[in-house]
């Protein structure tokens, strides 16, 4: 995989849950990890911004850094308020479908969304560059790729 991951990991999210944490323990892709509390200004430079409200990423967005925002759904404004950079919003094909188990005693979730991981693995996918080794250590892997293979398949 050549495209450059940036991570942006909220410090406040439990690294048990994180479906990205696997990915530590790896240095087959080029991921840079930043860690950041709410409030904090963090400079990216140019980037794709992973963000539902961006345009259909596609293979043309493989020359920028792919920016993904590891928070949960209420915190991804105040996040997004500190990030510094020229932001190009991109998104995902709708009907991508998660399987991780969403359940929050205090908070409605969001009808749409994937895990972190599932997120990263459909967006190197958009990008062209599919590898499903990005998977590796994700619990619900399998039901990830089975829910979404028609449409991870009709872009690879």
């Amino acid at each position: 995989m050549s495209a450059q991951i940036v991570l942006l990991r909220l410090n406040k999210e439990s690294p048990k849950k994180c479906s990205l944490t696997p990915l530590r323990e790896r240095d087959e892709w080029p991921i840079q990890w930043i860690h950041c509390a709410l409030g904090d200004e963090v400079e990216v430079g140019e980037v794709t911004l992973l963000h539902p409200d961006g345009e259909l990423l596609s293979p043309a967005d493989a020359s920028r850094p792919l920016l993904l925002i590891d928070s949960s759904w209420r915190d991804l404004p105040r996040v997004l308020r500190g990030v510094e950079g020229t932001l190009h919003k991109r998104s995902l094909p709708k009907g991508l479908v998660t399987a991780y188990p969403r359940k929050s005693n205090y908070f409605a979730d969001p009808e749409t969304g994937l895990a972190s991981i599932e997120a990263l693995h459909a967006a190197v996918t958009m990008l062209g560059q599919r590898d499903d080794r990005l998977l590796e250590g994700y619990y619900w892997s399998e039901r990830y790729l089975e829910r979404n293979a028609d449409l991870l398949s009709a872009v690879t």
